[in-house]
C-alpha cells in the first residue's frame, strides 16, 4: 500500500522538482557575490515549474549588445537580484524593442507585452544589467 502511495506522489514531486525561480535575494555567486540577474531558457504554465532548463548569469555591470548565439531568443523566463536593474533588447547590438525590469521574478516573458502584437518570450538579444 505505501508503495502505491509513493508511485502516486512520484510524478507530484518530480514536477515540483523539475525547475523553481530562486528568490531575488538568493541570487549569489559560488563565492558570496550578488548576480545581477539569472535568465531561463525554459518556462512553463506552471509558475512553480518556470525558470527551468539552461541558465544565464548577468554579473554586475555586465553589457552584452551581443548575446551568445545559443542564447539568442531563447530566455522565457528571469529573475533579478534586489537594487539591481536589467535592460534587454530585441535586437543584437541593442537594437529594436527595449524593456526594463527591477529587482523580481518573470516567471513567463510571454506575459510582458512586446509592442501592440508581440511579448518577450524568446525575443532577447542583448542585456544590460546594474546594480547599486
Amino acid at each position: 500500500m505505501a508503495a502505491a502511495r509513493a508511485l502516486l506522489l512520484l510524478p507530484l514531486l518530480l514536477a515540483s522538482a523539475r525547475a523553481q525561480c530562486p528568490a531575488p535575494a538568493d541570487l549569489k555567486n559560488p563565492d558570496g557575490s550578488k548576480i545581477c540577474a539569472q535568465l531561463y531558457a525554459d518556462d512553463s504554465p506552471y509558475y512553480a515549474q518556470c525558470c527551468g532548463g539552461g541558465v544565464l548569469r548577468a554579473q554586475p555591470g555586465d553589457d552584452v549588445p551581443y548575446i551568445p548565439l545559443n542564447w539568442n531568443d531563447k530566455i522565457s523566463s528571469l529573475v533579478v537580484a534586489p537594487r539591481c536593474e536589467l535592460n534587454i533588447w530585441s535586437r543584437r547590438g541593442k537594437e529594436g524593442s527595449s524593456h526594463k525590469f527591477k529587482s523580481g521574478v518573470v516567471y513567463r516573458l510571454q506575459e510582458i507585452k512586446k509592442g501592440l502584437f508581440g511579448d518577450w518570450d524568446n525575443s532577447i538579444s542583448a542585456y544590460y544589467c546594474t546594480c547599486n
